[in-house]
């Protein structure tokens, strides 16, 4: 045993190592990404050839995920919360089959969206599919919680939802690591037709289990050494926490809790646990950092119109993300503000790199589309959405991964024109060629800007699953290749671009301008590397 300095991502990656991993999936998504590359780069896992590449989409991630688990492996799955939305089906299926290795699952969920578009509670995710979930309260728990919870969900049957959030993932502390366990051996279930085919009479049949399992998976909860109970003489209050919102709780008592507190880090809800702290206590109040999931399903619990204090009443905001000071205030201490934001101070917003490829496009775009009434660029996740600010304001929408093209179709489909989509090389094959065979089936008259800076540029130069074949692709799903174009966007080349785009535009049907030029920024480290 020995004690290391790691972010929370990396305590969950290293407690994965130790506890017999043989593979990671994952689509780059802050604040997740941390985990993948840690196991990429570790000795450990170089020498062992653990699985780590990253996947096309985080629907793939999970299913491959699932696949090592059916042949008997530890295999871990990891994705910011909105990628859970693009995996769905095949995680709420697996809840149905069960796991035969031990299988984790990762959700990094953004209160206050720091680099997200919507802040939603992975939680929920969870008690909709019925299985196990875990929250760390910092990052001792993150490791141990990843390191036993292998063996629990080999013990249950059933995947591990681990829940964190921004701060849990991207802030350090001493973790003490344990001995590094053996690989499973390959072995394959014996009743996997029954289990994994699931034909309607077999799902139902899973389904039971799944709700008979629901009493073993409380009584786990409430023996679980990361729920506990601290009792406090002042019992006018009682507290519950979850996750890291124990942790800023923690902080406002440095000495000791004056109230009890009841901390949750293992669901389903320990039902026992929250009847002793509602019987001592004469209200309560809920900390969770994310949505009211918890104090929803008090209320429920409970029944007996006890005061339950939290989001739901105004005492915390609902949205964003909780901070030890907005606890000490919804304890009824005054917080003191030491320091201010001077009112010189200007925000600043992200921008384009200055050399991004991407700015050639947006600038080439505008001047073109000024010659058209009604024109409306769709555009995605990336960082070409960066477009949207000044001084481009090249943009009108930005909704999930692979919209763009999508949308631009169903704008095309109303009789808009035209309709351009804005996409990146990594979203395209993450969740855009879909889309583009959707147009393609119609010849919809759409052109689409597939902008190939060569890597996932926004979480960190990650590798592009579609680079080198976005051509083929594009022919393969069926686009005329006389219009799929590539240019590389550069100062000397704007006419040319101006050009393709134009024509491209005119072109009644679907047709793929491409854009490509390497990130500077991973451009810039390769050569730092050699």
């Amino acid at each position: 045993m020995e004690k290391r300095l790691f972010l929370g991502d990396e305590a969950i990656a290293q407690a994965a190592l130790d506890a017999g991993l043989s593979g990671v999936y994952s689509y780059p998504g802050t604040p997740s990404t941390e985990i993948t590359e840690y196991i990429q780069h570790a000795t450990a896992a170089q020498e062992k050839g653990i699985h780590s590449r990253w996947c096309t989409n985080e629907k793939t991630a999970m299913e491959a995920a699932l696949g090592m688990s059916y042949a008997g492996k530890r295999s871990l799955c990891c994705m910011k919360h909105v990628g859970m939305n693009v995996a769905a089906d095949c995680f709420m299926n697996m809840a149905i089959s069960g796991i035969h290795g031990g299988l984790i699952i990762i959700t990094a969920d953004d209160p206050s969206m720091h680099s997200s578009q919507n802040e939603q509670d992975n939680r929920l995710y969870g008690h909709f599919a019925k299985i196990p979930m875990l929250e760390p309260s910092d990052q001792q728990e993150a490791y141990d919680m990843i390191y036993d919870g292998f063996a629990l969900s080999e013990k249950l049957g059933y995947p591990l939802l681990l829940r964190i959030t921004t701060r849990m993932a991207h802030s350090r502390a001493g973790v003490v690591t344990r001995s590094p366990q053996p690989e499973n051996s390959l072995s394959c279930p014996e009743d996997g037709r029954l289990r994994y085919v699931l034909l309607p009479v077999n799902a139902r049949k899973r389904f039971r289990k799944l709700l008979d399992a629901q009493d073993e998976m409380i009584a786990e909860s409430e023996a679980s050494p990361f729920n506990r109970y601290f009792d406090a003489p002042d019992k006018r209050l009682g507290v519950l926490a979850t996750g890291i919102a124990f942790n800023y709780l923690s902080e406002n008592y440095p000495d000791g809790f004056r109230h009890p507190v009841l901390k949750i880090g293992q669901y389903p809800l320990p039902v026992q646990w929250i009847h002793k702290l509602t019987d001592e206590c004469d209200e309560i109040l809920v900390l969770e950092d994310g949505y009211p999931f918890v104090e929803e399903q008090l209320r429920g619990l409970l029944n007996k119109g006890m005061k339950i204090k939290g989001r739901l009443d105004g005492t915390l905001r609902q949205d964003g993300e909780l901070t030890p000071d907005l606890v000490a205030k919804a304890l009824g201490m005054t917080v003191q503000t030491h320091y201010s934001v001077p009112e010189v101070v200007a925000s600043r917003p992200p921008a384009l790199c200055q050399g991004c490829g991407h700015r050639d496009v947006y600038e080439a775009l505008n001047e073109v589309l000024k010659e058209y009434d009604n024109a409306k660029v769709f555009s995605d996740i990336g960082c070409y959405t960066l477009g949207a600010l000044p001084p481009f304001r090249a943009i009108d929408s930005c909704i999930d991964m692979g919209a763009s093209i999508t949308m631009a179709k169903g704008a095309s489909d109303a009789g808009l024109y035209p309709a351009v989509a804005v996409i990146g090389d990594s979203t395209f094959t993450h969740s855009g060629m879909t889309g583009l065979l959707d147009c393609v089936n119609e010849n919809t008259n759409v052109t689409i800007i597939i902008s190939d800076n060569e890597t996932t540029a926004m979480t960190g130069g990650q590798d592009s699953a579609g680079t080198g074949r976005i051509e083929a692709i594009c022919e393969g799903i069926g686009v005329a290749k006389e219009h799929i174009r590539v240019v590389v966007p550069l100062k000397k080349n704007y006419e040319e671009i101006k050009q393709a785009i134009r024509e491209e535009i005119e072109y009644k049907g679907v047709s793929v301008l491409i854009p490509r030029r390497e990130c500077i920024q991973t451009l810039a480290r390769k050569r730092k590397k050699s």
